[in-house]
């Protein structure tokens, strides 16, 4: 990778949406090796991807919360089952597997308070292996960006 690819990337972390041409008008490049530079990051992986960024407040979901959760044990097949069960909770935006005082961060976006509330206590509490849940929420949001060069 060099630092047209960063610029590249930049570009469609920007806008995924723009053209080629676009991209190639922005990094200096014509169309053709442009194209080919895209293509060659998306079969490398570097580029995993195209989604929309969603605003979950006009979807409903006023509250967003990050649950820090500890788990019992640290097997194979406790992470495992809990990462399962985790991916079948809709409301789950994000899950990582973490280092420090717990296990597992979660990102929820729920509807209210009431909504969160039966997250927890018929989903959460009910994955085996879960032995803590901590929850903090959003209450304003100043910096949203994605995975910055």
């Amino acid at each position: 990778m060099d630092s047209i690819d960063l610029k590249i990337i930049k570009a469609l972390k920007k806008n995924a949406k723009q053209n080629t041409k676009e991209i190639a008008d922005s990094v200096g490049l014509s169309v053709s090796p442009t194209f080919q530079r895209i293509k060659k990051l998306e079969k490398q992986k570097i580029i995993k991807g195209y989604v929309a960024i969603v605003d979950q407040k006009k979807l409903g979901n006023g509250i967003i919360a990050f649950c820090q959760i500890t788990i019992a044990k640290h097997s194979k097949k406790t992470i495992d089952t809990f990462k399962n069960e985790i991916d079948k909770i809709n409301e789950v935006l994000e899950c990582s597997h973490v280092s420090g005082n717990f296990d597992f961060l979660l990102k929820i976006a729920v509807t209210d308070m009431d909504h969160y509330h039966k997250i927890v206590v018929e989903k959460l509490t009910l994955v085996a292996g879960v032995l803590n849940i901590k929850s903090n929420f959003i209450i304003e949001k100043s910096k949203d960006e994605y995975l910055t060069l």
